[in-house]
């Protein structure tokens, strides 16, 4: 995918700042040697998935709008294409915490 607006960009950098810094806020750092990179990765692998959920929720919510509203008989599979995207933030979550821990 080619972000062609700077403020996507943005956008995508404030997200995986805001990652990293809910971390430190949280004390995770505390737990970990001096140079361990254990949560950084956390950040980044929440961060990382979070965002992508969003970008294909947003492209896929508002398609399967637009099929509902035609269809109203494919909800069904509207509905398992979103719970397969947000599964992909859950992984994200998952990875996070095995990292940590």
């Amino acid at each position: 995918m080619h972000l062609k607006k700077k403020s996507t960009k943005k956008i995508i950098l404030l997200a995986l700042l805001t990652s990293l810094v809910i971390l430190a806020a949280n004390s995770v750092f505390a737990a970990f040697e001096p140079g361990d990179l254990g949560p950084i990765g956390a950040g980044l692998a929440v961060g990382i998935a979070g965002l992508g959920a969003a970008i294909g929720m947003g492209m896929a919510g508002s398609a399967a709008i637009g099929a509902i509203t035609e269809k109203p008989e494919v909800f069904g599979k509207a509905f398992l294409f979103i719970v397969l995207i947000e599964a992909v933030a859950i992984y994200g979550l998952l990875v996070a915490i095995l990292l940590v821990f």
